[in-house]
């Protein structure tokens, strides 16, 4: 990788980020006023969640490799929880669930609690005899079922997170106990976590999709709550976790334009964006589906995409091991993967004999945040700049509880992954469907899930994302889709080591550059054109010029962010002389730049490409500045997502 411009050296950008994941044990909640003067309170307790992908195995088998593998990771990264999220098995045999609890047990057995929830591939004669038969045994006893679906729908709380888990398609049957017991249990958690086997949106499939856009006449359920689900997904903060598309993707769903986010205005605090986060928990079976339909533009925006599936041009499948870790009012996410060419138990362990674990996906955020969809530099010019689409990290004011504020005010998205959707169709039935015709299709799936492409409403994944086949059928034309970066800057209290409360900078550090097909074969962004019609001007996506340190790797130990620059203001009647800004590494507290590097002076966009004169002592670290003109205010200039503080000098 080449060296670049104010990025941290090499031994403080890793320790960095090894101290911004993961146990956040390290940034106690405790509060300072800037002048030295905090209390730490009592250390919140950690609990940490695995998500197992489905494990079908092919026939009357469990993929019990990939299984072991998924485990032993989450068991090495010291999770409480296993959530297996449906599809354990491919036809619900006895031998099935033999096989799949020969595996668990030992985990089980070492401590581990597992949260299991019924799939597609489950919701059969395995439900009355197999499902309740072999999981009673793991579902906890303190679990609260949903009345007539005891052992399909369920909850525990655990520490301050309410954990729901729903059978495969039971979301809309779910929705008002979902609401009745969140209600009931008000005040006993700070994080809500839904586990469904499916989506509401899905990439190949999602119920939306299925129940509405190509749903059945007079099936009206889903369709009559779809914007109080997302409204009240958008509320609680959800985190909405599933498997069913053997393939890793994390966005963000919205929530219907008349829902207010939770804030906006300086009374009621930071500005957290109406939305929830949805995440496909990928893979751990014996098949990889390819990306179907492409991105939900009108409601979803996509931050991470991988999938593998062993045919057309991908090499290999992928397993997939991903934790939340909450602590307090923070989550801590990390998603990691392997590849492996395993095609059934007969296959043998082969690259899972010793596992290459490759982080794949992160972020930290906490209740009290600021957020921003960056979107790639990839945009045409002149397309009209609505709906967020700004590739810049610029942001407003975002305080602390201490008075603390920060704010981004420079850089631009030039480092962002690509993939491409295949080509799907959907169609009409007359009498049994409920479009009755192909322009009832289309209004449906633009009412519901793509965006329609106007000059003041444009679909940057191109302009004629519904195309009419014939009477009966309509075309989801394969296209190129840039994803999205949602960058956060949370707030924690700071701790006996700070004199300010902690700054956590999140989702600058996600992409490297990758490229691939709908399949999960390589492409390369820099030399390769995208899919004809992919622009919003209907033209393809062209080649796009990466930044000198864009790895092009999935790894994100390879990941270098595009620079870009905030400010962060000591709370009011702070001793700016005696503070300096720091950074939290894996040792511990230290200034991003000492005391004789810092430049004096307001921050300049400038500095991004071209920075100010300093000693050359200063060369290695990062460029950081005081400004005079306000006399509490710190600014850097980074590269990596970060948790930053004041420090005393």
């Amino acid at each position: 990788m080449k060296k670049m411009p104010f990025s941290l050296a090499a031994g403080l950008l890793a320790a960095t980020l090894a101290g911004c994941g993961g146990d956040s044990s390290s940034s106690d909640n405790t509060s300072g006023d800037g002048n030295g003067n905090n209390t730490p309170p009592a250390t919140a307790s950690t609990l940490k969640i695995g998500l197992l992908p489905d494990t079908q195995g092919g026939g009357d088998n469990v993929s019990m490799h990939p299984m072991k593998a998924v485990l032993d990771k989450e068991q090495d990264l010291g999770v409480d929880i296993v959530i297996p999220v449906g599809d354990l098995t491919d036809h619900g045999t006895t031998r099935e669930f033999e096989q799949w609890t020969s595996v668990a047990e030992s985990y089980r057995d070492a401590g581990i609690e597992f949260l299991p929830l019924m799939g597609n591939h489950e919701d059969s004669y395995a439900y009355s005899v197999e499902w309740i038969e072999n999981m009673k045994h793991y579902i906890p006893e303190d679990a609260v079922h949903m009345a007539g679906a005891q052992y399909l729908n369920y909850y525990v709380i655990r520490d301050n997170v309410m954990i729901i888990l729903l059978k495969y398609y039971n979301l809309p049957i779910a929705f008002e106990w979902i609401k009745q017991e969140v209600a009931a249990n008000e005040g006993k958690f700070d994080h809500l976590v839904i586990a469904s086997h499916d989506g509401l949106i899905g990439a190949k499939y999602g119920e939306t999709r299925e129940m509405i856009v190509e749903g059945t006449k007079g099936d009206n359920a889903l369709m009559d709550m779809w914007d109080d689900i997302r409204a009240f997904f958008a509320r609680y903060d959800v985190l909405w976790v599933q498997g069913h598309e053997h393939m890793y993707q994390r966005s963000v769903v919205t929530a219907p334009i008349w829902v207010d986010p939770s804030s906006w205005t300086t009374a009621d605090g930071n500005y957290r964006l109406p939305q929830y986060t949805q995440i496909m928990s990928g893979n751990a079976s014996y098949k990889g589906y390819e990306f179907r339909y492409g991105e939900r533009e009108l409601v979803q925006r996509i931050v991470q995409q991988k999938m593998n599936t062993r045919s057309n041009g991908s090499p290999a499948y992928d397993a997939n091991a991903s934790v939340l870790t909450f602590q307090g009012d923070r989550v801590d996410y990390e998603s990691w993967f392997v590849e492996h060419t395993i095609g059934s138990n007969e296959d043998g362990v082969k690259e899972l004999a010793d596992p290459q674990w490759k982080l794949l996906d992160r972020f930290s955020r906490t209740k009290n945040r600021c957020e921003r969809l960056v979107y790639p530099n990839s945009i045409p010019e002149g397309t009209r700049p609505v709906m967020y689409l700004d590739a810049s990290y610029i942001s407003n004011d975002c305080t602390g509880d201490d008075g603390s504020v920060a704010r981004m005010v420079a850089g631009t998205n030039d480092t962002f992954n690509r993939v491409e959707s295949r080509t799907r169709d959907m169609g009409v039935t007359p009498g049994f469907s409920r479009a009755e015709t192909v322009t009832d299709l289309m209004r449906l799936g633009y009412q519901f899930l793509f965006q329609y492409h106007q000059n003041w409403t444009p679909n940057l994944n191109g302009n004629n994302r519904l195309v009419p086949l014939n009477e009966s059928e309509v075309e989801i034309p394969e296209t190129t889709i840039d994803l999205k970066e949602l960058v956060t800057m949370s707030w924690q209290k700071g701790n006996g080591e700070t004199a300010s409360d902690i700054l956590i900078v999140s989702g600058t550090q996600n992409q490297t550059g990758t490229y691939s097909s709908a399949y999960g074969a390589v492409k390369d962004i820099e030399t390769m054109v995208g899919l004809p019609g992919s622009q919003p001007d209907g033209t393809a996506k062209q080649p796009h010029t990466l930044p000198a340190g864009a790895s092009k790797d999935w790894d994100l130990d390879t990941a270098v962010a595009d620079a870009y620059a905030l400010t962060f203001d000591a709370p009011e009647g702070s001793d700016v002389d005696s503070l300096n800004l720091g950074v939290r590494t894996a040792e511990g507290w230290q200034p991003l730049a000492s005391a004789d590097c810092l430049v004096e002076g307001p921050f300049d966009g400038g500095y991004l490409s071209t920075p100010p004169t300093r000693p050359d002592a200063c060369a290695d670290q990062p460029l950081v500045g005081v400004d005079p003109d306000h006399g509490r205010r710190f600014w850097a200039v980074l590269q990596q997502d970060a948790e930053l503080a004041l420090l005393r000098r």
